[in-house]
This record gives structure tokens, sequence and C-alpha cells, in this order.
């Protein structure tokens, strides 16, 4: 028999009310809970081994969130008609959690853990990825894993001005500011998101809000494992620890660690002196010294390096590379660097570098999003690649992981800030190609990217730029140490890493982890001071490389123009089982989209030559075109009859061009005059109403002979 479940509830600050319940579903779980708002029903479940695999030093730790088509009464449209792979969407809400996650666990704890969420119920209006950390967390907080604290995670986004918590599907679709912040009781933990060039300030109040609102949160999980009476956390397995090895280390190593990171060396050759030094830290233990101890050597060395690396920059003010602390790396950058893509650039910042394309595609290119609750389709797709050669490493290539789509996710929104809206018909997709990384590699795509859609003619207003920021504190005293476009190294060592990414005047992107307790909002603010100015240095290199958007494409780009006709000329512009529109495309070269749009007919004409383009305009505008009285047209002899001619004006309207309509001579026939085929420039005179016939004139349009009258019956050319 089932016990009886156990809730907790709070409300949103709109009044929703949000319910965890656990001890109904998956009750062989460590912890499990579910998460209910409104018809939307989130189940998180968490698992972890009793005792570590033997040998292992670091925290296997996996979050997989994924979204039941059921959930929303929809089957999947694989070919096998069931949930496969994680999608982006999926994998994105995935590290969003993991990395809100992932600080809550001891140094010291190596077991394996397992955090599985699913969407089992939709809600149109609920966007189940604001209430998938709270899941996570709770089923943590009512189970005896050992976790440090509780968190929780919430979506703040300013809609019309007002700051509004988890707002509805849409209600964000309005807002001009959108970031998912997860934090615990005392300190932020994580944030990222985007907005259309919002201020600093801005920011540090939707970080305000958005923490007290997750306090509520956390209240509620504090009452739910209160009161399944959860009081203590299981023992575990501690790794093995030697003070005598620590010491050695540290005596052996101290002073050469210090005399490495003091020399302002490259990657390469501070990579190579830590690496020999370690190898004869390893060789003065002895020939006694087993392989455990020499394992214990090795991460008391990483951990002594980690601790005076830090002390090194928090006292000296001296960086690895021997930079300033506010200071950028020299900075290379070159546009159109590849003849055949449709735009590119290659930016180097240090020793990270991407070259990025752009390439321009037709609404047929479009990316299908497809999610349970909706489905949707995206003109602009930025795809980020990091093969191991950029970090001089070998590894298989088993396609984009987890970090290359975060990283790419972060780069895209910071570029769709500028992006045209949707009366650009192109769909444009931007690869990033890390050649080198040392430093984030996020931020050169952002660079480069931006340099390659304004290389390739797309109108975007403004570059975006954007710089990988670092902070280093230290509780006993104080100190603390903003770092602005920091190493590789520099973000292992950091109890923040952020990057921020704009234009001029604000804020496009925002991706923080926060590692340290206590973060005061003035040191926030100081370090999103800093990150501008160094946005802004960035901005103004990028400027001098290529200050505005190309006013053309380029020559082996596709052409293309937009039509908006009315919505009754959409099927004759498509035609009987489509062979008008398979006509004018076959004709012209060209390829060609319409779509119906209110009371009006959106028609994407593409094509490799401007000479097949505006054949095929000239073609729909012919056919969507109302005849005019006293308007000119060329026309095209279509049949000669004894009394006329009549001539296609417009496609597919024809009219008769009378035999005295034709020349202001009296002709008896129209032979040697015209023949079928020919084209000839006519004026239409008249429209009869009743039949629908069109009058069309000839000779109006010709110098009338001197001293010549109408003759009976004879038009003037007069409307």
């Amino acid at each position: 028999m089932l016990s009886q479940p156990i809730q907790s509830s709070f409300n949103l600050p709109d009044g929703s009310e949000v319910v965890i319940e656990t001890g109904k579903l998956a009750r062989q779980a460590d912890g499990a809970v579910t998460v209910r708002q409104g018809k939307c029903i989130l189940m998180a479940t968490v698992v972890a081994n009793k005792e570590p695999r033997e040998g292992q030093d670091f925290f296997p730790l996996s979050v997989d969130y994924q979204e039941k088509f059921a959930s929303a009464g929809r089957i999947p449209g694989s070919f096998f008609k069931r949930e496969a792979r994680l999608n982006d969407y999926e994998i994105l809400t995935s590290r969003l959690i993991d990395r809100a996650l992932r600080p809550l666990f001891p140094e010291d704890y190596f077991c394996d853990v397992q955090v599985l969420i699913s969407l089992i119920s939709s809600d149109e209006e609920v966007m189940p990825d604001a209430l998938a950390c709270l899941a996570a967390s709770a089923a943590l907080a009512v189970s005896d894993i050992p976790i440090k604290e509780i968190i929780s995670e919430v979506r703040i986004a300013r809609v019309n001005g007002e700051f509004v918590v988890n707002p509805g599907r849409s209600m964000l679709a309005k807002a001009d500011m959108e970031f998912i912040i997860a934090a615990t009781e005392r300190n932020l933990m994580m944030v990222e998101g985007e907005a259309k060039e919002c201020s600093e300030e801005d920011l540090v109040k939707a970080l305000e809000l958005a923490h007290d609102a997750v306090r509520t949160q956390i209240k509620a999980q504090h009452d739910l494992r209160d009161k399944k009476g959860v009081t203590g956390k299981r023992d575990y397995t501690k790794p093995e620890q030697n003070d005598t090895i620590k010491q050695k280390v540290a005596d052996f190593c101290k002073d050469r660690i210090l005399e490495i990171s003091r020399k302002g060396s490259s990657k390469g050759e501070r990579s190579e002196a830590f690496g020999a030094l370690k190898d004869l830290l390893i060789s003065s233990l002895g020939e006694e010294a087993t392989d455990s101890d020499k394992k214990l050597a090795k991460k008391y060395f990483e951990d002594l390096q980690w601790e005076l690396v830090r002390s090194m920059i928090l006292d000296d003010r001296i960086r690895l590379d021997g930079r300033k602390l506010d200071e950028i790396r020299s900075l290379t950058m070159e546009v159109d660097p590849l003849p055949t893509p449709h735009g590119s650039a290659l930016f180097t910042r240090g020793e990270t570098q991407s070259l990025t394309t752009v390439t321009l595609g037709t609404p047929l290119d479009e990316l299908l999003i497809e999610s349970a609750a909706k489905s949707d389709y995206s003109k602009f797709i930025l795809h980020y690649n990091f093969p191991p050669f950029s970090t001089g490493e070998v590894k298989m290539m088993r396609g984009p992981g987890r970090r290359e789509v975060g990283h790419g996710n972060l780069a895209m929104r910071s570029l769709k800030q500028m992006m045209p809206g949707n009366e650009y018909a192109y769909t444009v997709r931007v690869v990033s190609d890390i050649l080198e990384s040392n430093g984030s590699s996020s931020m050169a795509t952002v660079c480069a990217g931006s340099l390659a859609l304004m290389d390739a003619g797309v109108p975007i207003p403004k570059h975006v730029s954007g710089v990988a920021m670092g902070l280093i504190t230290r509780n006993d005293d104080g100190k603390y140490a903003i770092l602005t476009d920091i190493l590789g190294d520099e973000d292992h060592l950091g109890d923040m890493d952020f990057k921020v990414t704009g234009t001029r005047e604000g804020i496009c992107g925002v991706q923080m982890d926060i590692k340290v307790d206590g973060l005061s909002m003035d040191v926030m603010r100081e370090a999103l001071e800093q990150a501008r100015k160094g946005r802004l240095h960035i901005l103004n290199s990028m400027y001098e490389c290529i200050n505005n958007a190309r006013p053309e494409v380029k020559p082996h780009a596709p052409r293309m123009e937009k039509l908006f006709i009315d919505k009754e000329f959409i099927g004759a512009v498509i035609g009987p089982q489509g062979k008008v529109i398979q006509e004018i495309q076959k004709e012209t070269g060209t390829t060609i989209n319409i779509e119906e749009v209110g009371n009006y007919g959106e028609v994407s004409i593409f094509s490799p030559s401007k000479e097949g383009l505006d054949k095929a305009v000239s073609w729909i505008k012919g056919i969507t075109a109302v005849p005019s009285v006293g308007e000119t047209y060329e026309a095209k002899v279509k049949t000669i009859q004894p009394y006329g001619a009549f001539v296609e004006f417009l496609p597919k309207k024809e009219g008769l061009l009378h035999i005295s309509e034709v020349s202001w001579k009296r002709l008896e026939s129209l032979e040697g005059v015209l023949k079928e085929g020919d084209v000839v420039k006519v004026k239409l005179i008249g429209i009869d109403h009743k039949t629908g016939k069109f009058k069309l004139s000839r000779k109006v349009l010709m110098p009338k002979p001197e001293g010549m009258k109408p003759q009976p019956g004879e038009s003037n050319g007069q409307n």
C-alpha cells in the first residue's frame, strides 16, 4: 500500500502556487519529488553509489533533463517515434542544473551521483526549465546524500519595464531581459541569460530580486525535508591523505612553482615547466614510493600550485602571463580571409583563435526546434566546434558535446540581439571553428561572429563583443582581484568565472559561475564595470577592422528580395498543383518561398544571379498587379486576327490591341506589322467591367503625325 505523500508549497510573486511532493513516485530512488505549477509537472530523482569506484579521484555527477512528448499529448517526430538523445534545449537545461548543483557536494566526495529530471505533464504557459533545478535540489534535500546546502533556481525577466519572476511563455516573448539565476540562501551560484542592451545596474537589480524569490523556494524545501524527517546525511569513504608526502611536496615545489608562475611565459612554456617539475617531484620521492604515494604527490602538487598562484595574484598583483589585472591580450582580426563562404572572419586574442564563417540560406534552411510543448523554426543558427588540436591534445572526434552546445548557445543568444527581424528573408548560419584555445573561446566566437556577419552583408546595426572575467578572493583578509580576459589556468583558479557580451550601449549576454561565499553586490558591480571597459576595448578594435555591415551581399551569395502581396493572389502565384511557381523557378533559376502572414502573402525570392532575381520579381509582380487604366505595359503578341492582335500585357492577362490602335496610319491588315511573339509597348485605355475585357492601344504611345485628324471611332488616348 502506498504511503501518504508529503507536500510543501509556496506562491510565486504573481500568486501562482507551486507544490513539491515526495513519497508517492519512484520510492526506490535515494530521493524523488514532483514539482507542480498549473498543469506542468516535473519528476526529479537522485541516486548515489554508497562507495566511490576504486581509484576515483574526481566527482562523477551526471544530470539529465528530458521532456516526454506524452506530457503534451504528442508523439515524437523521429523515425522510431520515441524520445532519443537529448536535444540542444534539454542539454542546455541539464547544464544549468549541473552547474548549480556541482558546488553543493563536499570536495572529498567521489561517489557517482545521477540526477534525472523529466517533464511528465506540460502546461502551455509554464516554462518547465525554470522549475527543473528546484526539482533536482528538492530530490537531494529529501535524500541522505551529503550536500552542503539547498539551492533553487528562477527565471527573471523584464517585461514592459517591470521585473517578473518565472513569467509565462507568452509574457516571456515580450521581455527585453531574461536571466536564469541559481542561489543558496546566502549566495548566488549561477547566472545565465540575455538582454537587449541592458545596463550593468539593471543586471544587478535583477540578481537581487531573483535571490529573494530563490529564498522562498529554499524555505519550502527545508519544510519538505523536515516533514519527511530527514535529519542526517550518510557517511562516505574519504580519499586517502598523507601529511608526510604533502609536506615533502611543499618543501620541494613551493619556490619552484612561484618561480615558474612569475616568469610571464606562454601557455606551452608554462605547461612544459610545470610538467618537468612534477616529474622531478616524483623522482625525488625515491624508489620506495608506491603508485598510491605518487598519485597523492601529484594531487598535492596541483593543490599547492592552485594556492600559490592565487596568493601571487592577490598579493603581488602579478598574473601568469605577466599582464596587469585589467589588461586584455593582444588582438588581431581580419574579415574575408576565405574566398568562398558568404562571410568570414579570423579573430585572435592572445592564444585563443576563432575562424568563423557565415552562410546565407533560404527559408527552407530554417532550423526546426522541437520540444514537448511546442515546435518552432529559427532563422538564425550558430554552431561552435572545439577540435582537440586547439589545445594541443589528441582525442576522439565524437561530435559536439555538452560544452560545445553551451558555448555555442551563449554566443548565439548574444549575437541574436542585433540580428534583423522577420522581414529579413535569409536564414543565417554562423559556424565558429576554434583553432587555438587558452581563455574563453566562446567570447572569441562572439567577436568573430559579429565581424563575419558584417562581412557577409547581414544588416546588424552594431558590433557585439565579449570578454571572460575572473575573480579571486581571500576570506581572512578580504582581499580580492578581478581579472580581465582570463587564461585557461586562471579559469580553474577563480572563485567566479563570468562572461559578459554586449555592444557599446549595453549587455547582450551573461554567463556566470560563482563559487565564493558572501560575494557582495559592490564587488559584483566593480567586476561588471571592469568587464564593460574590457568589452569596449575589444569593440574599438573590431570597428577599426570593419565598421559597418557591407551594403550588399557578396557576388557569389544568393540574392534575395521579399514581396508582400494581397492574400487573394497567393493561389495565383502558386498555380494549380504548384505549376505556376514551379515554372517561375525553372525559368528564372530562383528559389521562391510563400507564407501567409495575416492578410498578406510574404514572398521570399532567392537567386544566385541578379538577372534571375529581377526576372522572377517582375513575373510575380505581373501576376499580382491589378490592371490600371492609363498604365503602360510590355505586351507579348499571342494571336493575330483580321481585326487586331490579342496580347498578354500581364501574366495570364490578355487584351485586344485593335487594328485601329496599332498605328496612326490606317491598316488593312497586320501582316508585316506584327507577328506572334513580338513584344510591344501598349497602354491600357479602357476596361469593360461587365465582360472584364481590356482595351489596349499602341499608337497613343507613338508621335502623332502633324496635321492628322482623328478618324471616327479612334481613340486619342484620353480616358
